[in-house]
């Protein structure tokens, strides 16, 4: 049987970077290569090889964060080579991607979450109408970046313009929201035509760290993850069903993590990630281990949604 070409595409120009690029590493050393032959490619240098080597290339698995890599750019790109790829197309990366119309997408669809506004260039001479909407303490965020990259929590007035020219130093577009205190879940969901939610987890950052922030993301030890998590039977199905809801509302395939708060018996979404992070240790390969698929089956899996052809109406 002939081995599955495959592009590992990773790198890319974005502030997560180094993070796609250490995912990477992991992924080629867990692919089997016995059925696939890895050819690895930077879009920071190799758009013009990626589409050279087209003709010749079966599948892609993007393993990109952030801008041109979870915005649907690099997925438009590669539709039209003619490439499959693991994981949502144009349209779902971009929602997802975008945290206000991701949010105004959960809304629309019956999903809770925190009271939020967009900042308006006015918000950064006078931060009264901020404080007036949405109130202290409240979190500021960069609407495409992830990684928590320029977010920061806001406790006191004084402080909310330097969070917002942090922000505004990693997008162009900054968002508000009312921050509720809680406790951190997230949930993967795994599938094309027939998605389902994978064990929750907890994630419990080390007391030095006020949220999950880059550093308790990526720092070895920074961080406690319970898998599955220790909640009730009715928070665990309501934050599966959430994660499954938040996956078909954004239009994704193939696999998502969302991102949620639970404050007493009540979850609010976060943000739903479309390429989350892909080492054996990171969250959604931990849910999938859980039931059954370890690292390297849980790629095959992922290859397979990505060859896998989307079911029509008319069958």
């Amino acid at each position: 049987m002939a081995k599955i070409r495959l592009a590992l595409i990773a790198g890319g120009t974005s502030d997560e970077r180094e993070v796609s690029l250490r995912g990477a590493a992991g992924v080629a050393q867990a692919l089997d290569p016995d059925r696939y032959e890895v050819v690895r490619y930077d879009p920071a240098t190799d758009l013009a090889r990626i589409a050279n080597d087209a003709a010749t290339i079966d599948v892609a698995f993007l393993l990109l964060h952030g801008v041109n890599g979870e915005d649907g750019t690099i997925q438009g790109f590669l539709d039209l080579l003619g490439i499959p790829y693991q994981g949502a197309g144009v349209l779902g990366s971009a929602l997802a991607m975008d945290k206000n119309l991701a949010k105004t997408m959960y809304r629309l669809n019956g999903l809770p979450v925190a009271p939020w506004i967009m900042v308006e260039p006015h918000d950064l001479r006078d931060t009264g109408r901020i404080l007036a909407e949405v109130g202290l303490p409240c979190v500021v965020k960069p609407v495409r970046q992830g990684s928590s990259i320029g977010m920061s929590i806001v406790r006191e007035p004084g402080k909310l313009p330097e969070a917002l020219r942090l922000a505004l130093r990693h997008d162009s577009e900054v968002m508000v929201e009312q921050y509720i205190k809680g406790r951190e879940l997230t949930a993967g969901v795994l599938g094309n035509d027939h998605p389902e939610a994978l064990p929750l987890i907890e994630i419990i950052p080390d007391t030095r760290y006020e949220f999950f922030d880059y550093e308790a993301k990526y720092q070895p030890g920074a961080s406690r993850e319970i898998c599955p998590a220790e909640v009730s039977d009715a928070v665990r199905h309501k934050a599966q069903d959430y994660a499954v809801r938040a996956h078909r509302c954004l239009q994704l395939r193939g696999y998502s993590r969302t991102d949620m708060i639970l404050a007493g018996d009540e979850l609010y979404l976060l943000e739903t990630n479309t390429i989350p992070g892909m080492t054996p240790t990171s969250l959604l390969p931990q849910a999938a281990a859980a039931v059954g698929y370890p690292f390297s089956a849980l790629l095959d899996r992922l290859i397979g949604l990505a060859l896998e052809k989307p079911a029509s109406l008319l069958e």
